[in-house]
């Protein structure tokens, strides 16, 4: 198994239903270490950078409002296999086709909104999570121990 760090993004609706505390225990109890966390908001650019490959779809701009409707939660989560398996924890992107258990299936909207307010992003490959890891932290706001 590879040692990884991945990025978890904790998106306004699990800010609004303070689901940041119990989503972040489900991690933690899978034995991964949080490596750096935060609180932020999103600009328009970073928003733009981040769904890049959306951000011309005309769906696109409530994507974005969604995001700033508060702050987001960024984290930096690492443990063999994080990304693949954090992602099986998450359940598919779409909470409506979550099943009970995953973090989508509890606790995602089972709306027509439910592929966007499903609790956490996370990372989809060690790739992405490179690149998306320095895009919402500074190289010493992840820290090793």
């Amino acid at each position: 198994m590879a040692q990884e760090t991945t990025l978890i993004l904790f998106k306004p609706d699990a800010i609004k239903q303070d689901l940041v505390g119990t989503v972040l225990a489900r991690y933690q109890t899978e034995g991964f270490k949080i490596r750096g966390i935060k609180m932020m908001s999103l600009s328009d650019e970073i928003l733009a950078e981040h769904y890049a490959h959306i951000a011309e779809m005309p769906f696109f701009p409530s994507v974005r409002s969604f995001m700033q409707e508060t702050p987001v939660v960024a984290l930096a989560l690492s443990g063999e296999d994080v990304i693949s398996r954090v992602r099986d924890l998450l359940g598919p992107t779409d909470s409506k086709e979550a099943a009970a258990g995953t973090i989508r299936g509890d606790f995602g909207e089972k709306s027509e909104d439910s592929k966007m307010r499903n609790i956490c992003h996370a990372s989809d490959s060690s790739e992405a999570a490179e690149m998306e890891l320095k895009r919402f932290f500074d190289e010493d706001e992840i820290v090793s121990y």
